[in-house]
């Protein structure tokens, strides 16, 4: 199994993108992840502010808001149709396109660009409903090695708490009834999701992980990945002490970097 932890930050993991000078990427490239249900986005909006407030500019993005697939992948979901190639070729598209149009002029910008998940959801999504890892792991080998992951782990009861306390009913997707793990919604998403933690815990260590106990309430996630974050600005922040540069510009006002909005 390849390991990709001593990957530097902003380059790619297997081959490059045609056209793109690596060297020009000057922004940070942080991901959240981790299984459905899990807070991912509470922990987004609450991270986008913060980092805003300390003076960076924050692009927010996330799967299935791409320009150019996002529409498509909820329109096919809506029909229930999808069989678990096309998914994942779909999904694969929507990041491509987000890689290309948005995330890699936010970087060259010098943003903060923090997503939603990120090509490591598309590979356990993938490889959970059987699809060959050595296959999706090439695949998605365009992707840039991020500064920092953060998986957000839970045990598939918490997250069964959260679906019922939070919105009252399980999704199809999420249940992964498209694949057949179980007679009824909640069985189903009981095998799924504990089959895609399974994947997550796998790809921690090869691909550098940071694990954050999200079985704790979600205050107490935020302040861990405040601390977690702050690390990665470290070095930056002594160099902007010793030389003071002017203050970050907004994400709006920056040239060629279109601003993701949807849920996903």
């Amino acid at each position: 199994m390849p390991d990709y932890k001593a990957r530097p930050p902003l380059s790619y993991y297997r081959t490059a993108l045609p056209g793109v000078d690596y060297s020009e990427l000057q922004g940070k490239l942080i991901v959240i992840e981790g299984p459905d249900a899990v807070g991912r986005s509470t922990q987004i909006r609450g991270l986008k502010p913060w980092l805003e407030e300390a003076g960076h500019a924050v692009l927010d993005t996330g799967m299935a808001r791409s320009a150019l697939a996002g529409k498509g992948i909820k329109e096919a979901k809506q029909g229930n149709t999808l069989g678990p190639v096309t998914m994942t070729m779909y999904y694969l598209t929507d990041f491509a396109d987000r890689l290309e149009n948005e995330i890699i002029p936010a970087l060259r910008a010098g943003v903060v660009v923090l997503t939603d998940r990120y090509i490591y959801s598309v590979m356990a999504r993938a490889i959970a409903r059987g699809e060959n890892r050595a296959w999706i792991e090439k695949t998605a080998g365009f992707a840039l090695v991020p500064h920092a992951v953060f998986y957000l782990r839970a045990e598939v009861q918490d997250l069964i708490t959260r679906v019922v306390v939070g919105r009252g009913a399980f999704d199809y997707w999420e249940s992964g009834l498209d694949n057949g793990f179980g007679h009824n919604m909640y069985d189903s998403f009981v095998r799924y999701q504990s089959r895609l933690i399974r994947v997550f815990d796998s790809l921690a260590v090869p691909y550098g992980f940071e694990v954050i106990d999200a079985t704790r309430p979600p205050v107490e996630v935020f302040e861990s990945l405040k601390t977690s974050v702050s690390r990665i600005f470290e070095p930056q922040e002594k160099s902007q002490a010793e030389h003071p540069r002017k203050p970050a510009q907004r994400v709006d006002a920056l040239p060629n970097v279109k601003s993701a909005s949807g849920r996903k």
